[in-house]
């Protein structure tokens, strides 16, 4: 392990994940290990680095959690106050969920059924597996560090605080204790594991206690079992919290206040579970359930369809356990007894010593006592060219020409206007919408709902396989159904990913078809925090596309091309392929050139290889992925001309921006589709064109100011690894912060906005390891 520390520190690669996946296998392999398992760990984390660096592309999974890394380091940056850090830890809290739920879980359906898996870093899935399960330990290690060390202090200085059992008033003990026998007492269950009882089914994400119990000597125990014991007489059960109960109990004190947590109520009224047994220890954990899975689709039945979701939904609930999160405490025993049924090395055991499940921050952020301390957001101003965000007649208003939306900055108000005004409309004949994800109570829904009530012609494409919202769209889609809209339940095969909305209105003797094309989903909460953009238009041509593409996916039918349409899964990749290799082409014969993407992953393997030709023939690429990016940017002979950033901040970046210089007369797309395997192979996509000047000004506006931002900016390293742009104060120019900025867009700003060979490339800003 010395050794390949050495070999990172040399090169000036060892950011601080790195730095943490060394110190923590230098505790794990100290505290947990055997030395025979100690000396296997360190060859395979040894062989592991050395494939990973040679590999020309990085894995997908451990640039997942780098992309973690840098939402957690939102966490450390002391410029934002303790409320901020503490919404960023939840953050990290739900996206380490989802990553064991999926990727792990996904891992684990290679593993456990013995199929092969080559990760794109080139190691197999078991070497990968324990390569993967090291860095995330050491992920969780900081998180556990930054918490403890530099959040709980800020959270005194702020007059809260989370407290236990001890710190509780006389008074304030007997309501916790009235409100435990009142309420909580008759909602628990313990369940005992034992030879007349089986296995409980544990719910995952849920706060569990573990609890072993003796049965005092000279007493009969009727259901021995000595398999099922930790020593004499000694049994397993286990206590679900109740996940309809708030995490905490609060108490307004005078000089503060305080968060009491739930389950310290119950650890301390335990043994009111257990009279006449005595109790050896207890120990909370959680468990997180791979929720992976695919839908065996029925062609002939819609019924058949939707019941097949509902089992998956049901079966993940029940999914094979990926991680155990507990207590360092725990009952050895109990806890190895849990391992071994389900089926987990030590790497899957992740200790935590402070507050398990760090989603519960949600409660005290959204506390009404902090309501005016938490930072504001700017109001939304209207959309370049609009006086006004509301109109009173939408339809006369794009009439006047293409109006590009960009969320959160402009406000979402015009789509619901054009919803709800078609919705009323008696020229309105018809509306046809996708719809992928949609808020708890949508005004998109009451909108179509409203439309079918007055006689409209709704057809939906209702995206029921949208992950871990299956349950609200079907949900959903049923309601609109009964109401008499036309409502597609997806296709076979493929998820509906594309963001799409056509009104049909009749005016005079004509019909005029009003489009919306977003790079983001119908969802009116996620458009305030989401960056995104959308097209309103009628241009004829875009229309016209629209009109076929819902008659491919809705119909059967089969249109030659688009003009201003690129779909997936019929031609994205090779669309996509032959406009980089276009760019390669000019750059070889001394044209300007360029590539400029905006996305959210990148991992499509023949993309990247076009992009590294491009690169290799002199095109400048710049790419900007927020998430995960398998592409291995400035490695000499490959990609000495790729640069790669990733923008984290205040808003989770979601657009979707395609440019290509063209040799000065650029081509331009938004669209729903990232550069993954799925968006083209698996799934219903599409990308616009944006053809009127001033739109596509706009676009490459957004892009301009992405690579020019230097307050939330991580530039990507030739190993994979990320440093953040250094501050801007420290090196005596001014902050450029997209998410202020983009609230003061100026028409001239632009339309004198240009990319590579029109402008200077953008000022070299020194950077920090994070």
């Amino acid at each position: 392990m010395q050794r390949l520390r050495r070999k990172y520190r040399k090169r000036g690669e060892i950011g601080s994940l790195v730095e943490n996946l060394f110190s923590f296998l230098g505790n794990f392999m100290n505290t947990k290990q055997t030395p025979e398992e100690k000396r296997r760990l360190e060859k395979v984390i040894n062989r592991s680095y050395d494939v990973i660096e040679k590999s020309d592309y990085i894995s997908r999974d451990l640039s997942w959690l780098k992309f973690d890394e840098r939402v957690l380091d939102q966490a450390r940056d002391s410029r934002r106050n303790v409320f901020d850090r503490l919404k960023f830890l939840a953050i990290t809290a739900s996206n380490l969920d989802e990553f064991f739920s999926i990727r792990v879980g996904s891992l684990y359906n290679y593993i456990d059924f013995g199929k092969e898996r080559s990760d794109y870093s080139g190691l197999r899935e078991i070497p990968f597996k324990k390569t993967l399960m090291a860095a995330t330990q050491a992920f969780v290690q900081e998180k556990q560090r930054l918490y403890k060390e530099e959040i709980v202090p800020l959270c005194t200085e702020n007059g809260f605080r989370i407290i236990k059992i001890g710190d509780l008033y006389s008074e304030e003990l007997e309501k916790v204790t009235d409100y435990f026998n009142r309420t909580i007492y008759p909602m628990l269950t313990p369940m005992v594991f034992d030879q007349t009882h089986t296995f409980p089914s544990l719910l995952a994400k849920t706060l569990i206690f573990g609890v072993v119990t003796r049965i005092p000597s000279g007493e009969i125990d009727f259901m021995k079992n000595e398999s099922l014991k930790g020593g004499d007489n000694s049994k397993i059960s286990f206590v679900q919290i109740p996940q309809n109960l708030k995490r905490f109990f609060v108490f307004e004190r005078e000089d503060e206040i305080v968060f009491f947590p739930i389950e310290e109520i119950i650890r301390h009224e335990m043994w009111k579970l257990y009279k006449n047994v005595e109790i050896e220890s207890i120990a909370l954990f959680r468990i997180t359930r791979n929720g992976d899975f695919d839908v065996v689709e029925h062609e002939d039945s819609e019924t058949d369809f939707i019941d097949e979701i509902k089992k998956k939904i049901k079966d993940r609930r029940l999914g094979r356990v990926t991680r155990i999160e507990i207590e360092p405490d725990c009952s050895p025993w109990m806890l190895e007894m849990m391992m071994k049924r389900w089926k987990l090395e030590k790497d899957g055991v992740f200790y935590n010593g402070n507050l398990i499940d760090f989603t519960a921050f949600w409660q005290i952020i959204k506390y009404p006592e902090f309501k005016s301390r938490l930072v504001q957001q700017h109001p939304a101003v209207p959309p370049l060219g609009l006086s006004t965000v509301k109109q009173a007649d939408i339809f006369e208003t794009v009439r006047q020409g293409d109006i590009l939306m960009h969320h959160p900055y402009n406000n979402f108000e015009p789509v619901l206007q054009l919803l709800e005004q078609a919705a009323d409309d008696p020229q309105v004949l018809a509306i046809k919408i996708t719809l992928y994800r949609i808020s708890k109570n949508s005004r998109i829904a009451d909108a179509l709902l409203h439309a079918a009530e007055n006689g409209k012609h709704v057809s939906v494409l209702f995206e029921v396989k949208a992950r871990f919202d299956e349950e609200n769209n079907i949900r959903e889609a049923l309601r609109l159904q009964n109401a008499g809209c036309f409502v597609i339940y997806g296709i076979p095969g493929l998820k509906t990913h594309t963001k799409l909305l056509q009104v049909i209105r009749s005016e005079g003797n004509q019909v005029v078809s009003y489009a919306h094309l977003s790079s983001g989903n119908y969802n009116e909460d996620t458009a305030k925090l989401y960056t995104d953009i959308g097209l309103l238009t009628t241009n004829e041509v875009i229309t016209r596309d629209i009109s076929e593409f819902f008659n491919v996916i809705t119909g059967h039918s089969q249109p030659h091309s688009y003009k201003y349409l690129i779909t997936a899964p019929r031609e994205m990749r090779n669309k996509l392929v032959d406009m980089i290799r276009n760019e390669a082409k000019n750059a070889q014969a001394g044209l300007p050139s360029g590539i400029c993407i905006k996305i959210n992953s990148l991992q499509d393997k023949i993309t990247i290889d076009e992009l590294y030709k491009a690169s290799q023939a002199g095109v400048p690429i710049q790419l900007i992925v927020r998430g995960i990016c398998c592409i291995r940017p400035g490695r000499k002979g490959l990609s000495d001309n790729i640069k790669v950033r990733s923008i984290v901040g205040d808003f989770l970046e979601h657009t979707r921006v395609y440019y290509f210089h063209n040799n000065g007369s650029p081509r331009v797309y938004g669209g729903s589709a990232d550069v993954m395997v799925r968006s083209f192979d698996r799934r219903i996509e599409s990308l616009f064109e944006l053809v009127t000047n001033q739109v596509r000004q706009q676009a490459i506006h957004i892009l301009q100011c992405n690579l020019r931002d230097n307050v939330n900016t991580y530039e990507m390293q030739e190993d994979g690894s990320y440093k953040h742009v250094a501050n801007p104060e420290d090196l005596g120019i001014e902050p450029f912060d997209i998410h202020k900025e983009f609230f003061n867009v100026k028409l001239e700003d632009v339309m004198n906005a240009r990319l590579f060979a029109e402008t200077s490339e953008p000022e070299h800003i020194e950077l920090e390891s994070i």
